[in-house]
């Protein structure tokens, strides 16, 4: 079994039922090896990532789109040949493609597609290589198709950013997403094939050591995480001992930041009881000496209620409350975002995010902390929601401190964190 084939038949699931990315690659057979299974997800990764501006190609070769597989075989190789031009790979990288394409579209179609295919990737090996990326002052529609990005969205970045950080978070978003992993051992020197990072705690992981890492993040040793998620948590500052109530806690990255932070007291981590919940479950479960309770329950339609149910408290010195939002900060590896978002979605993120705030603050005792984060960098769900909230608590609420971490500048993933405390 190889990685091509497969992936081929992901990404037509893909261009039929667009699923979650995440939901679409557990489809990966369990009979492909590490090398290939690692190849399989790369391939559908990177067609994903890169499907606004293959389709815009394959837009102009072909007048009526062919069936689903068909144009998976085409956008495969498409991808292929974009990765090759990146290389900057010859001539005989591209026959190769082609030709490899048509062998595929045999196998996975038939001889009167694999014709189709031969015309379409022959002058798809000739165009890609010739394209140019988009000068400084390109417009939207020019930039958005190059890097594969929505019209809309590509036109938000350039009137909040301007030109050129809206180019380089392009480009950001369109390279390869490394792999962050956190050591959670300090009585043990972490392995030296773990790479330090400039971020206290966190390392570079290589594929090439999966086996070795899938036994340290069993035994709860290593927990792949970027460093973004560390913002937040630094911001509240959990003090040994504390009991600290975190929010819309699935999958548990952050719960587990905040256990490490402590040391001992207890976290209480609240989420919904949907897909997810059984991550928590399994991170809560390597809290070792800090007390952890987990509360499956809707913070608007009784939080508080189910935090009394569980006999626990309803008031907290130190809540994180880490919101759904557009997850415009996290498009580098969370590749399919960008084709789901909709420019409304930030009004209604907004509006949700504003409502969780305010439950959130009423578990807050005086004198408490709470934090407010998404892994957004758009002012909607960031500033512009604390400042409505604070403006209607003006005298008991106030923001003492704030972050905002930009892809481009700070080398990892996008996010906000704003500490509010209750006077």
């Amino acid at each position: 079994m190889s990685a091509w084939p497969q992936a081929a038949r992901l990404v037509a699931r893909w261009l039929d039922l667009r699923e979650r990315i995440d939901l679409l690659l557990e489809g990966i057979p369990a009979g492909l090896d590490g090398a290939e299974r690692g190849r399989c997800q790369h391939l559908v990764i990177g067609v994903v990532r890169h499907y606004g501006r293959i389709e815009a190609l394959l837009g102009r070769l072909v007048a009526h789109p062919p069936r689903f597989i068909t144009r998976a075989v085409l956008y495969v190789a498409a991808f292929e040949l974009i990765e090759a031009a990146g290389d900057g790979a010859d001539v005989g990288t591209g026959a190769k493609i082609v030709h490899h394409a048509v062998d595929r579209a045999k196998e996975l179609a038939s001889p009167a597609e694999a014709r189709l295919v031969n015309a379409v990737v022959r002058k798809l090996a000739t165009l890609i290589p010739a394209q140019a990326a988009p000068g400084p002052v390109a417009s939207a529609s020019v930039l958005a198709e190059y890097f594969s990005h929505p019209d809309w969205l590509v036109a938000r970045w350039l009137a909040a950013f301007g030109a050129g950080p809206t180019r380089k978070l392009l480009e950001w978003n369109q390279s390869p997403s490394p792999l962050y992993a956190r050591w959670r051992d300090p009585a043990k020197a972490p392995p030296e094939w773990l790479l330090p990072t400039e971020w206290k705690g966190f390392y570079a992981v290589s594929s090439r050591h999966w086996p070795e890492i899938e036994g340290l993040l069993s035994a709860g040793t290593l927990y792949l995480q970027d460093p973004g998620t560390r913002l937040a948590v630094e911001l509240l500052a959990p003090a040994g001992g504390e009991s600290v109530l975190d929010l819309c806690a699935a999958p548990g990255g952050k719960s587990l930041l905040i256990v490490d932070a402590l040391g001992t007291g207890r976290i209480v981590s609240m989420d919904l009881p949907a897909a997810r919940i059984d991550r928590l479950k399994e991170n809560l479960s390597r809290t070792g000496e800090v007390g952890a309770a987990l509360v499956q329950a809707d913070l608007l339609e009784g939080g508080a209620a189910a935090l009394k149910d569980h006999g626990l408290p309803t008031e907290y010195a130190a809540i994180l409350i880490d919101v759904p939002c557009s997850n415009t900060g996290v498009m580098r590896h969370r590749v399919d975002v960008k084709w789901r978002l909709q420019e409304a979605d930030f009004a209604k993120h907004a509006r949700q995010q504003g409502a969780m705030l305010a439950a959130a603050a009423k578990l807050l005792t005086p004198g408490g902390r709470l934090v407010y984060s998404t892994c957004s960098i758009d002012a909607v769900e960031n500033e512009q929601v604390v400042a409505a909230f604070t403006g209607r608590h003006k005298g008991d609420l106030k923001v003492v401190k704030s972050v905002i971490a930009l892809p481009w500048i700070d080398r990892h993933d996008g996010a906000a964190a704003f500490r509010i405390e209750k006077v």
